[in-house]
């Protein structure tokens, strides 16, 4: 458990001694810091760098501090937190080695390293969409808005009882990827990937009967998500380009089977990004870190140890 001056603990899992170089990396929806577990002992390894490697639990998730408010789940509180972790495991002049994200985790490390480019060296995205691509596909592309579709599910006042119900069949069914763009949710768990095994589903099981509240309060404090009826939600936002502009070198991974994150995401990256390596992986998924594990180990050591 990591204490933070601001009064938030984040439960964090680790591998590496204290004093190296760190890495850090951010989880998203519907998981948590556990499925980092495989590349913490990877780079915490000698022969692969020697890191200290951390993945804390976000604001809401597992063991961390879960605060009830919506509000509490805003993108400056969310970058607040990994600040002061940074903060914790860097001190207060060294920055990162890098900053490793996905799904939600990317979305905080997008704003933090526009915002604070002085406390991280580089910067790895795995199926996290930039802000700046993410708006503009919520405006103008029906395909990505039907994609997103889900999100405006998530927000409604009953989704952790929807979310929950029969043994959380519905949240399971995100992992199985069986809905196109035209559907607004996932269908049926049935076609369960092979990476879920009997353990990992215990595992999932677990983290979410600890509840689903912090989760999904996530979804209920940002407005990037598909314009409906009587809420403008992305129609209604403007992003200057210097709120989106990202200086340090990047890495973005992306699963080109994601059905709710979809490739044209990636295009334009550049104009946001100076210094970009992009790298589609074309037979994996948004679970491109369950599903192509050693994968992503081999791209990020690469870019990490070149950056």
């Amino acid at each position: 458990m990591q204490a933070l001056p601001h009064g938030i603990t984040l439960s964090c899992r680790a591998a590496g001694e204290r004093g190296r170089p760190v890495l850090l990396f951010l989880h998203g929806f519907p998981e948590a810091a556990f499925i980092w577990d495989d590349l913490l002992t990877f780079f915490a390894q000698a022969e692969n760098g020697g890191y200290r490697c951390v993945a804390p639990n976000m604001r809401g998730f597992e063991a961390s501090s879960a605060p009830l408010e919506v509000k509490d789940y805003r993108a400056k509180f969310l970058v607040q937190d990994i600040l002061a972790l940074i903060d914790c495991e860097c001190g207060a002049s060294q920055p990162l080695a890098a900053l490793v994200a996905h799904d939600w985790g990317g979305a905080v490390a997008w704003n933090l390293t526009n915002q604070y480019p002085d406390r991280v060296s580089s910067l790895v995205i795995v199926n996290s969409p930039h802000p700046g691509t993410f708006l503009r596909e919520l405006q103008i592309n029906p395909a990505q808005q039907a994609a997103s579709a889900y999100m405006n599910a998530l927000i409604q006042d009953d989704a952790e009882a929807v979310f929950s119900a029969r043994d959380f069949e519905t949240l399971f069914a995100f992992f199985s990827q069986v809905s196109g763009p035209e559907h607004s949710q996932p269908e049926s768990a049935s076609a369960a990937p092979a990476w879920m095994t009997a353990d990992m589903k215990n595992r999932y099981r677990t983290l979410w009967q600890g509840g689903l509240r912090g989760g999904l309060n996530y979804y209920r404090a940002s407005p990037l998500r598909p314009p409906r009826a009587g809420d403008l939600a992305a129609a209604a936002i403007t992003l200057p380009a210097e709120a989106v502009r990202i200086e340090r070198p990047t890495l973005v991974l992306w699963g080109q089977q994601d059905h709710a994150l979809l490739p044209a995401l990636t295009v334009g990256l550049e104009e946001h990004i100076a210094d970009l390596t992009l790298v589609p992986l074309p037979d994996a998924s948004h679970w491109v870190v369950h599903e192509q594990p050693e994968r992503v180990k081999q791209e990020i050591a690469a870019f990490i140890h070149r950056a």
